[in-house]
């Protein structure tokens, strides 16, 4: 039995500790992802925020390493049994599955590894995501802000022009201060649109080796 990929260009991959059985997450597999997968014996996947195949781990070297792959009767969701080295989830928790909706709680491990938490860029743009799913009646700055996109804009419009004018005029302080909020504000529009602040990274990287003026130009083509 093999994956119609023409059919099922993404399929569920269910990540599964070979020796507990523990469910620790869920993520999303192409062609390639599956087949660096295979090959490598370490977990590929393909992120639908960020656009790209990540291998787990890539930063935080919390890597799957692949004990064996199991094919559902269908042929389009595969569970992975794998080694986890460290936590799966980027919370710092060995799973992703934490939150209980017929409790309405958390549950709690005993332990979290905090230094498996993302960048701090990274943990609030998720934290963000989670306000924006929030219900209606959990109050919170970010909660508002996303749900008045006229509020959105004319606080990013507002926290630049501070960062301006710490710059020109005000204390280093200030302008760590200033830009700080700006770039919580311009998380909260990306989180508005859903675009992960990674996708930036890359276009960043993108523009290493091109000079400003030429990548100013390719844009107008």
């Amino acid at each position: 039995m093999t994956i119609d990929w023409n059919k099922t260009p993404l399929i569920p991959a269910i990540a599964q500790d070979f020796q507990t059985n523990d469910v620790l997450m869920l993520a999303y597999m192409n062609e390639e992802a599956y087949n660096l997968t295979l090959s490598s014996g370490y977990a590929h996947y393909f992120s639908r925020s960020k656009q790209r195949i990540w291998k787990k781990g890539e930063s935080s070297n919390h890597t799957q390493e692949i004990k064996d792959v199991l094919l559902d009767c269908d042929a389009d969701t595969v569970i992975l049994k794998i080694k986890q080295n460290g936590v799966a989830c980027h919370t710092g928790r060995k799973s992703c599955f934490f939150t209980s909706v017929i409790q309405e709680k958390v549950i709690l491990d005993k332990e979290v590894d905090t230094d498996a938490i993302y960048s701090v860029v990274d943990t609030l743009y998720h934290t963000i995501l989670e306000r924006k799913n929030a219900s209606a009646d959990q109050k919170s700055w970010t909660k508002k802000l996303l749900d008045n996109k006229e509020l959105m804009l004319s606080k990013i419009r507002e926290e630049a022009d501070e960062v301006c004018v710490a710059i020109n005029e005000e204390s280093d302080e200030q302008v760590i201060y200033e830009s700080a909020d700006l770039l919580y504000h311009a998380l909260v529009g990306l989180g508005y649109r859903e675009i992960s602040p990674d996708r930036v990274k890359q276009e960043l990287a993108r523009r290493f080796g091109m000079s400003g003026i030429t990548e100013k130009e390719s844009r107008k083509k």
